[in-house]
């Protein structure tokens, strides 16, 4: 299931320059009377494999959803590349951004989320090459091509003709990997892709996500609890806590020398 980033340019970020990919700018979510995120600064840069940890409800997935523009934040703005996410600028002002705005910035993100989300009516190589065709507008032939290479990567090229019903979770999984993939984003959100499987499965997905994060340019943000996982892949690793980043460094900082005590607590109960 490897993949040599040198032949397989469909998976490559065209724009691993080191330069900042996402920035969260001074960003309020509320639910209610909760808030969920209080004030965030936080940026990631291309071609970096970013990682979130802490507690549930501490606002990791809603990050997440915010990006993929599930839900819109209260205050701050969202850039990703040069382009505002919820915004855009109209005579020297920001004001909300259109759908059209919206969907344009969106097309550079892919998501892979907890619950595998794929249609139930299509075969597996449809799955991956639906939204290829109707939203990026490529030829059936060519996103069939390009499906089939990312099934192999996943390890399914075989099963290309398989509904959902007919996989495992793993199986359908990877198959949702392969979807994410196919849209050809700039950044991969993965937001706790393992939590739905039985235990059995989950190495084999986690297998393949660290075959794309050592063997691709992509830029990636993940969300787990899978703390070993997170280890291996991540050049960065942010701690949250109440709606901010409360300590940031390298895998092997944060995980031996963590330097806040609620860093601490949280990786000695999960580890």
């Amino acid at each position: 299931m490897s993949a040599d980033s040198s032949t397989s340019p469909e998976i490559r970020n065209p724009a691993v320059d080191g330069s900042e990919l996402i920035r969260f700018d001074k960003v309020v979510k509320r639910y209610g009377s909760n808030t969920v995120l209080d004030e965030l600064d936080f940026s990631v840069a291309s071609g970096k494999h970013v990682t979130l940890i802490g507690p549930s409800g501490s606002g990791k997935t809603t990050i997440l959803r915010l990006l993929m523009t599930l839900v819109k934040p209260e205050q701050g703005t969202i850039k990703v590349g040069d382009k505002y996410l919820t915004h855009e600028e109209r005579n020297g002002r920001l004001v909300p951004a259109g759908e059209k705005h919206v969907r344009e910035v969106r097309k550079n993100i892919g998501m892979v989320f907890q619950q595998f989300n794929l249609f139930p009516n299509m075969k597996v190589l449809r799955n991956v090459t639906e939204a290829p065709v109707s939203v990026l507008g490529l030829s059936r032939d060519e996103a069939e091509a390009r499906a089939r290479e990312l099934l192999d990567l996943v390890g399914l090229g075989d099963r290309c003709d398989a509904y959902p019903s007919q996989l495992s979770g793993g199986q359908q999984q990877r198959v949702a990997i392969a979807r994410a993939l196919a849209m050809r984003p700039q950044v991969l959100l993965l937001d706790e892709v393992t939590s739905a499987l039985d235990p059995e499965l989950v190495a084999g997905v986690l297998d393949v996500l660290r075959d794309i994060a050592h063997t691709t340019d992509i830029t990636m943000l993940c969300v787990t609890h899978e703390m070993s996982f997170a280890r291996d892949i991540s050049d960065q690793v942010l701690m949250f806590d109440a709606g901010r980043v409360i300590e940031s460094g390298t895998p092997e900082k944060i995980f031996t020398e963590p330097e806040h005590e609620r860093t601490r607590e949280f990786l000695g109960a999960v580890l």
